[in-house]
Parts: C-alpha cells; structure tokens; sequence
C-alpha cells in the first residue's frame, strides 16, 4: 500500500509544479515580447561592481510564485536563476516574486508609488526592491540582504550580482512588502 501511494504522488506533485508554472509564467502565449524601451544595454551595466551568476537552462526548476514573504521572493528567484522569460519584465518578475502580478505598470511606475524610499546608500534588507534609474521604464530587483540582488537582466537572465550597483544608475530601495498600490 506504501509503495502505491509514492507511486500516485510523484504524479500529483509533477502536475502540481506543472500547474504553479503555468500560473507565474508570463502568460503571452508564446514568446515574450518586451515592450520598446525595456531593453537593458550594455551601457547600464557596471562590471567593476561585483559578480554575478546564472544557472543553465538544462537546470532550471520551476516551482511558482512566492508566498508574499521576503524569503519567498528570493526562494521565487533562485528557482527561476537562468530563466529569459522574464527580460524586459522585470516589474512583473518582482511581482511574481511576492505571488501578485499587474500592480504597477514599470519599475519607474513602482518607484514612484512606493515609499518609504531610502536614497542614504545603506544596505538594502533581505527581500526590498531595488531600482535603478535605466531604459524607458526604469529597472527593479529583490536585495539579498547583503548588499546584492536577484533580478532579471543579469547576463541576459534571472540572475544574482553581489552589488546594487551591478546596474549603473542606481536610485535606492523600498521596505520589502508584497506590492500594492
């Protein structure tokens, strides 16, 4: 009876997974597409401000949206490290991040609405968003909680840098908080 009940729930937990990443994928029904301006270039990147890391497509791992807490975020995004769905959305992913989505139309948007806002250069607390001052939209990640981030754009990808300053153009951070507005 043990053996069958592991059997029938490996099942269930697959579809489970499968089903939790299909609700926090971006839903284009393909391809996402960026909107025009989004990109980030070269020229926001500062490569004297620390590392950065991703992990392979091939080792990917999907598991869904966070739980809303500040450890959820960071767990959302190393479960989704490598990932490209997410380039040119990355209001959406931090919003996936913290199991919500179509709160805030950009990272300029969020900036703009969200407070309190610390411009003093103190170290971000784990799971605070992060912005940067690049591209039309502006660009937002998670902090690690030791002055790194998680975001989207790093080498292309989900990723983690060691410094918020892996962008140029940084504005400072807001109180981690599942988003509203």
């Amino acid at each position: 009876m043990r053996n069958l009940l592991t059997a029938l729930a490996k099942p269930m937990a697959v579809a489970a997974v499968v089903a939790a990443a299909m609700v926090a994928a971006p839903a284009t029904g393909g391809a996402v597409t960026a909107p025009t301006g989004t990109e980030i270039t070269a020229a926001d990147i500062n490569p004297a401000a620390g590392t950065f890391s991703t992990v392979p497509e091939s080792e990917l791992s999907v598991l869904g949206a966070g739980d809303g807490t500040p450890a959820g975020a960071i767990q959302w995004y190393k479960n989704h490290m490598g990932s490209t769905g997410w380039q040119g959305l990355c209001e959406k992913a931090v919003e996936n991040a913290y199991g919500t989505t179509g709160v805030w139309a950009s990272a300029n948007a969020h900036w703009n609405g969200a407070s309190p806002k610390h411009t003093d250069g103190s170290k971000p607390p784990l799971g605070a968003f992060v912005y940067w001052n690049i591209s039309q939209y502006g660009h937002v990640g998670i902090a690690d909680g030791n002055g790194g981030i998680y975001a989207t754009s790093i080498g292309g990808k989900i990723g983690h840098a060691s410094s918020v300053n892996y962008f140029n153009a940084y504005r400072g951070w807001t109180p981690a908080a599942v988003p509203r507005p």
